[in-house]
């Protein structure tokens, strides 16, 4: 399935194409203050459809995350970086306003003592 989201203004707009049925709540402190629910794919999946120029990124910890938000509205829709597997993307499911957040089992991650 193919899933358009963005951040709360528009600035930054992008397309996944995921079957999205769980998410990850973090409670890194990044994530415990953003209140994101994330899911992953291949960077591959993840296509803007806005210019990369709208994306501010910011780095922390350890510098293999690039998490991307908005400078207008300063929402946080995705992340990308190295997975085990490849590049990857961390998509906040709630910038995605078709997926029933309701529906998804969410995952707790303990980023805090990660």
């Amino acid at each position: 399935m193919i899933y358009s989201g963005s951040c709360h203004c528009g600035a930054i707009a992008f397309e996944v194409e995921a079957e999205i049925t769980e998410a990850m709540d973090c409670n890194c402190s990044m994530c415990r203050r953003r209140g994101g629910l994330l899911t992953f794919v291949p960077r591959d999946r993840l296509t803007l459809q806005t210019p990369a120029s709208e994306l501010s990124t910011y780095e922390f910890n350890r510098h293999v995350i690039r998490h991307h938000f908005c400078a207008i509205c300063g929402i946080a829709p995705f992340a990308d970086g190295e997975g085990k597997d490849g590049p990857m993307a961390a998509v906040n499911v709630r910038c995605l306003p078709d997926v029933d957040l309701e529906a998804l089992t969410i995952t707790k991650f303990d980023g805090k003592r990660f």
